[in-house]
């Protein structure tokens, strides 16, 4: 996938736990290397700060997920991919998502956002199939392969 969101990027915030924009401070994996930013894409975890939101959100260093990146990435069946804006979920340092979707996969039926993240596992062959059809993202960690 193509790393659309560099280090130091405002991302909208797509759950309802009262956050409206978060500030990605570091990428979950990334090595680096000298002069290069670190970058993400959908999926990957973040640490991220809240700019606008609850005071009690604010000031402080969260976990996230990205959810959407407006930079196209081509899929294997030779789609490019690509949405209206940036934006990331909460989660906890487990990967559980701390709100409710609100903007995203409402019409999903309470499949969870967290199943985006290449930090989770899915038990069932049924959900993944389920998630296969719906995750707009490269999605071959699903068949239970690391």
């Amino acid at each position: 996938m193509s790393l659309g969101l560099p280090v130091a990027a405002t991302v909208n915030c797509a759950d309802n736990t009262g956050a409206k924009n978060l500030y990605i401070i570091s990428v979950k994996g990334i090595k680096g290397r000298l002069n290069r930013l670190p970058s993400a894409c959908v999926g990957d975890m973040v640490m991220a700060t809240v700019k606008k939101g609850k005071p009690d959100l604010r000031k402080k260093v969260m976990p996230a997920v990205i959810v959407r990146q407006r930079k196209p990435w081509r899929r294997k069946d030779g789609v490019f991919m690509y949405f209206e804006d940036n934006a990331g979920v909460i989660v906890n340092p487990k990967g559980e998502m701390k709100g409710i979707v609100k903007f995203d996969l409402k019409q999903i039926k309470s499949i969870p956002m967290v199943c985006v993240s290449r930090y989770m596992s899915i038990d069932t062959p049924e959900l993944s199939r389920t998630m296969a059809s719906f995750l707009p993202c490269d999605t071959g960690m699903l068949d239970g392969s690391p």
